[in-house]
């Protein structure tokens, strides 16, 4: 019991709770509709193709506009952000059901709602970053709160899955569009019941132009900032794009249904929902580059295994390695930056990390789409986990460098924190 507290400690803040309890509802509802609309889109079309493509829509807006959404949250406040935001992405839910309900969908109809969506993300995913430093009232918590925003992502990423091929066998796609749409109102009303006293925002008198180059000039002259997000931005480029052919694996190299792929998309989750309950297990950042370098690592050993699997027992377990490897590079590489970030540039950095680990995923959905048609789609998963190892043991290479600078910088932030005439006060 004591251990299970120790994980769970950034629970013991009120609006943390109602933050990941609401969470929880809404990402399980975000998992269903992704595979449903996965498995639409490939029924109808029987397209790789097409699944790159609807990947690239909906998440390109995260990499043209998501640099412009972090200069507004350093000036404005998270919660109504989210509020909209949530209240959007439900209103895109529910249409999408409707169409399907009502036998108006339509491939171009998933390709412009899937282009919405990924507008509403553009601020919605950087916002939700930066707001969970305004609801942990202890900083040294705040990596196990975002070990716990892992566990929930990825509790969801198992569960909803599931969930969703059982769905779409019994009552169709629809289903879990519209149960997606309900699940939105969890994330509203735990937003509109916390207490929050709002950290002071960039009244910087820069435009909106001068704010975002700030922001990329800030990350260019930090020098592990700079490396952890080129290592990011490599991997979603050529190793995140597996998502979109998980359809293809299942239906085609498997020949199964939507239970296997739900099943497939499961054994993901499991991986990173063990990753995420390690991470939070543990006190403190010290060792955390030796866990991104070797966390990337199987990432990409686990997209080569998968790739030249013909055996679901055996890409089932592939897909548990890969699922540990993604969210122990996410939720690390995320605590890294928001260890020696200052306040006044989170929202920014957290922007560009965003453009990292999302806006890159759907160039590498359109390329990988493209490469499929040509060499097939184990061969181009093969590739892109090939390229990921690479990534990886440059990184590793490289990391006693990066340690040093790392600790000269928080050495740094932390002597301006106990200078800063606002905090003498």
């Amino acid at each position: 019991m004591q251990t299970l507290r120790f994980i769970g400690r950034a629970l013991q803040y009120r609006n943390y709770r109602l933050y990941f309890l609401g969470q929880s509802v809404s990402l399980i509802g975000t998992w269903l509709q992704m595979t449903a609309l996965a498995w639409l889109v490939y029924r109808l079309t029987s397209s790789a193709y097409l699944l790159g493509l609807v990947g690239f829509l909906s998440q390109i807006p995260t990499f043209l506009l998501t640099p412009m959404a972090g200069v507004l949250i350093d000036r404005m406040d998270c919660r109504r952000l989210l509020i909209m935001t949530q209240s959007a992405s439900l209103v895109q839910a529910s249409i999408l059901g409707l169409l399907l309900i009502t036998n108006h969908i339509s491939v171009p109809a998933i390709l412009i709602l899937s282009f919405v969506l990924g507008l509403i993300n553009a601020i919605d995913i950087p916002a939700r970053q930066s707001f969970v430093v305004d609801i942990i009232e202890k900083k040294e918590d705040l990596g196990n709160a975002i070990a716990l925003n892992s566990s929930m992502v990825h509790g969801a990423r198992l569960i909803g899955p599931t969930i969703a091929g059982l769905l779409i066998s019994v009552a169709g796609e629809a289903s879990c569009f519209l149960l997606n749409a309900l699940s939105f109102l969890a994330v509203i009303f735990s937003l509109l019941n916390m207490k929050i006293s709002l950290r002071p925002k960039d009244i910087s008198q820069l435009t909106l132009w001068q704010g975002i180059g700030e922001g990329f000039v800030y990350v260019a002259g930090h020098i592990p900032m700079r490396a952890i997000l080129i290592l990011v931005a490599t991997l979603s480029l050529t190793g995140m794009p597996y998502m979109v052919f998980m359809p293809v694996f299942a239906k085609d190299i498997f020949h199964g249904n939507a239970s296997t792929l739900g099943f497939l998309i499961g054994a993901s989750g499991l991986g990173a929902l063990s990753g995420a309950i390690y991470l939070a297990s543990r006190q403190g950042i010290k060792g955390y580059g030796r866990l991104l370098a070797g966390s990337s690592a199987l990432f990409g050993i686990g997209l080569m295994v998968f790739a030249l699997s013909h055996l679901l027992w055996l890409s089932w377990m592939a897909m548990v390695v890969v699922g540990f490897g993604m969210m122990m590079l996410f939720a690390v590489s995320n605590t890294l930056l928001q260890t020696v970030v200052e306040d006044n540039m989170r929202g920014r950095v957290m922007s560009i990390y965003t453009v990292a680990f999302m806006g890159m995923t759907p160039l590498g959905s359109l390329i990988e789409g493209w490469c499929s048609h040509r060499i097939g789609v184990p061969m181009t998963m093969l590739i892109g986990g090939g390229i990921c190892l690479l990534a990886a043991l440059n990184f590793a290479r490289n990391l006693p460098m990066l340690r040093q600078a790392m600790h000269r910088y928080r050495d740094a932030k932390a002597s301006s924190s106990m200078t800063d005439p606002n905090i003498a006060q």
